[in-house]
């Protein structure tokens, strides 16, 4: 049994994971984000470490003492900081925390080939950016670092007393020489650090450092080793089996992905799109990110007054169903004159644009929560259009593209999406459990000494859905509207995180 944590961005899971890849059981808690001023996002790290021990503990007590190793995934880009007794600092701040934006500019202004070296823009998401940012405005903070850990590597240290992070999250934090899979000393420099401060880097199937005795005890969990795992979208492409040159997947989460694996270097930082090392040796991949993707729907079902996003894609499909009853257009991406643009947290790829913020366009006295939801899942899919046409301009071959996250649940939404990028969509199974899963993996990868080839196989094809050519032909007509809503707007958006 082998055993996955992912510490996301609303909770962590645990998922257990049989010898020949099975999913045994898996258990959840949530987490709640802290928002104190416009553009922040923050969590508190101790809540990372309560929350992992009691998503252990909620699985079956027989599976997790037949545990023999565990691997981690988690949130990317979180600057956790410790003292020289590591103590956290302040608490931490999150992949989708906007703030650092001057400081963006100010690191690609110091260092000119930092596209180059890292694969990727300078944006407030990542990491280096927000420690740029601490040196500025707490100072005495910044002065008292002695480590910074992502996410997930806080948690390890907890488990482990090892500061370990794998090559695949570290490439996330812009410190990271992504072609070589090593810390780049001028990118650190820019910042203010040293390697000294860093975690040591390993791949994913490397084993860390085994479980300590007091956690072991804690969680009902034998001593056995900790590996590199993965961040959360390397690890979910672990998971499903999207290791290959040409591979791809789709993540529905808190933000949204798209994942293409690559066997070489060769980053378009140009275009907004990511481009790091994966979680298996000797591979990279690409990604587009959007900031706000299920997070969106959550958002919408609270203006809307429903219980959850559960009960606002109901009310979507219910209108659908009575409308087509009645022979009206039944597209959620094309019903109703509202546009959403999805950028509550600011986005990534294609705009590169903290300060962009979410739009709801075209609202009249007929704009009810079913139309409302029509919008958002239409909004969201467009956003994903512009990744995959960012993704595409950098010449890669895309293939299959499988869905895997929480959104992967509602196959109504992927009719939505099939159609906004006229491809069709794998739902595999097991692609609802994520990260955590694809952790698990790594952890049996790196145990049993695997071949990546031979073990990283897709799960079963669940079912697929293909893009009905009349509801694409009308995707293709409303998107230039999503995209010149956004062009028309951008200027007038607040430039600082109190306008």
């Amino acid at each position: 049994m082998y055993l996955g944590i992912d510490i996301g961005t609303s909770a962590v899971k645990a998922v257990l994971v049989d010898a020949d890849g099975r999913v045994a059981a898996q258990c959840s808690t949530p987490l709640d984000v802290s928002r104190p001023r416009p553009l922040w996002s923050e969590q508190d790290p101790e809540h990372w470490w309560r929350a992992a021990g009691d998503a252990v503990r909620g699985l079956p007590v027989d599976l997790r003492r037949a545990v023999r190793g565990i691997g981690l995934s988690g949130q990317m880009h979180g600057a956790t900081l410790l003292d020289a007794r590591d103590r956290v600092l302040r608490p931490a701040i999150l992949w989708n925390d906007g703030r650092s934006g001057r400081e963006c500019a100010d690191l690609e202004a110091a260092v000119p080939d930092l596209p180059f070296i890292t694969g990727n823009r300078a944006m407030p998401g990542f990491t280096a950016p927000k420690l740029a940012w601490v040196r500025t405005h707490e100072p005495d903070v910044h002065r008292a670092v002695a480590r910074v850990l992502l996410p997930k590597d806080f948690v390890r240290l907890r488990m482990t007393g090892v500061a370990a992070a794998d090559v695949s999250d570290a490439a996330g934090t812009l410190w990271l020489n992504v072609a070589a899979r090593r810390w780049s000393g001028e990118m650190l420099a820019a910042t203010g650090l040293t390697e000294a401060q860093m975690p040591a880097l390993v791949e994913g199937t490397d084993a860390t450092g085994a479980l300590l005795a007091a956690c072991a005890d804690a969680w009902g969990v034998p001593r056995v080793p900790v590996y590199g795992g993965g961040g959360d979208n390397a690890a979910g492409a672990v998971g499903v089996g999207v290791v290959r040159p040409g591979e791809a997947f789709l993540s529905l989460g808190t933000s949204g992905v798209l994942f293409l694996a690559c066997e070489s270097y060769r980053p378009n930082a140009a275009g907004g799109v990511h481009t790091f090392c994966h979680a298996v040796p000797g591979r990279w991949h690409q990604m587009s990110v959007i900031l706000s993707a299920a997070s969106c729907l959550d958002w919408a079902a609270k203006l809307t007054g429903c219980a959850d996003a559960a009960e606002l894609l109901a009310r979507v499909e219910a209108a659908d169903t009575q409308a087509a009853g009645s022979g009206a257009a039944t597209s959620a991406a094309t019903q109703g004159a509202e546009v959403f643009l999805p950028y509550l947290s600011g986005e990534r790829t294609p705009h590169n644009d903290p300060h962009a913020r979410g739009v709801l366009f075209g609202l009249t006295h007929d704009s009810d929560a079913a139309r409302v939801g029509r919008a958002v899942l239409a909004g969201v899919a467009f956003a994903f259009r512009d990744g995959l046409d960012a993704l595409a301009a950098t010449g890669q071959r895309i293939g299959e593209i499988a869905v895997i996250g929480g959104g992967a649940r509602s196959t109504y939404w992927g009719r939505i999406l099939a159609a906004a990028l006229g491809r069709p969509l794998t739902y595999r199974d097991g692609g609802t459990v994520g990260a955590a899963y694809g952790a698990a993996q790594l952890a049996r990868l790196g145990h049993e000494h695997l071949d990546v080839e031979t073990a990283c196989t897709p799960p079963p094809v669940v079912h697929v859905v293909e893009p009905d050519p009349a509801l694409v032909a009308r995707c293709e007509a409303r998107l230039p509207r999503f995209r010149s809503l956004y062009a028309r707007l951008k200027h007038d958006f607040p430039e600082t995180p109190d306008g």
